[in-house]
């Protein structure tokens, strides 16, 4: 029998057998809590029926937690681990099954990996994307996905404060460009709040799980007007205190800040001046 991945007692018991130690720089916050679980990955999966046929992208597995609930259910699972420790340990931990893929190296460097899926690398090749994501790393992580497009489906656990930032409207304080940039091709939700003390070891603050399914809205944004969008915002929210016609001087007049547009208004904004430009 295999170790109980919610129990805390014997999460800690292992490390201390193994002389392995939780690393705070790879933001390793193991989730031991049975209902944050299953809420994970219930929500991950809600899309899809037959989660046999689910093909999914798992980022920072650790004990593999999440990779044992997905496993359990059908899912196809391609874990990348950092760390080598878990890595190596991850697989045969879990009676090495044949539907876990587990990829040792910087989840950064397989998400850039731009390969046909036909070669069975980077991105493309996944239905979803289910994760506990690093603290450390996790949004930058979740940010590049986005640019990219490439999962119709992402579910993940993050910081309670990245994910407000991720969800938030026009006008919100919380508002910033990861909300900007997540919402141009992804409706997000927030699904549920997760205790700090579901984790250990336990971190400072609490995490929710956030859904981000892709929509096709801005499908028809052309790359040049994608790409002018991503500098146009990126400028505006490096001087978010400022109002719009101070940043842009002779291009914007407005006396708003960045944070009160809209998805919408930045698209028009960024439409608008390529034209004036042309």
């Amino acid at each position: 029998m295999g170790m109980n991945l919610t129990s805390p007692s014997q999460v800690k018991a292992w490390c201390i057998e193994h002389d392995f130690h939780p690393n705070r720089t790879l933001g390793q916050n193991f989730l031991i809590d049975r209902n944050a679980l299953v809420a994970i990955v219930d929500a991950g999966l809600a899309d899809c029926p037959d989660a046999g046929g689910a093909q999914v992208l798992e980022i920072g597995p650790g004990l593999g937690v999440l990779t044992e609930e997905m496993l359990s259910r059908g899912c196809s699972v391609t874990a990348v681990e950092k760390d080598p420790v878990l890595a190596e340990r991850l697989a045969a931990s879990l009676g090495s099954p044949a539907n876990l893929t587990v990829v040792a190296g910087d989840a950064l460097d397989f998400i850039a990996d731009d390969r046909p899926p036909a070669e069975g690398r980077g991105p493309r090749e996944f239905t979803h994307m289910i994760s506990n994501l690093p603290y450390q790393a996790g949004t930058r992580i979740l940010l590049e996905l986005v640019l990219k497009r490439a999962l119709p489906s992402m579910t993940v656990l993050v910081q309670a404060e990245v994910a407000d930032r991720l969800a938030a409207k026009e006008g919100s304080k919380t508002r910033g460009l990861a909300g900007v940039w997540a919402q141009l091709d992804y409706d997000v939700k927030l699904v549920r709040k997760v205790a700090a003390s579901c984790f250990w070891p336990r971190p400072a603050v609490g995490s929710t799980v956030v859904t981000l399914t892709r929509h096709d809205r801005n499908i028809a944004l052309s790359a040049e007007e994608r790409a002018f969008f991503h500098r146009l915002t990126k400028q505006a929210f490096e001087h978010r205190r400022k109002q719009l016609g101070s940043i842009f001087k002779d291009m914007i007049k407005s006396s708003a800040r960045a944070e009160e547009l809209s998805n919408e208004d930045w698209i028009t904004l960024a439409k608008g001046l390529l034209n004036e430009n042309a």
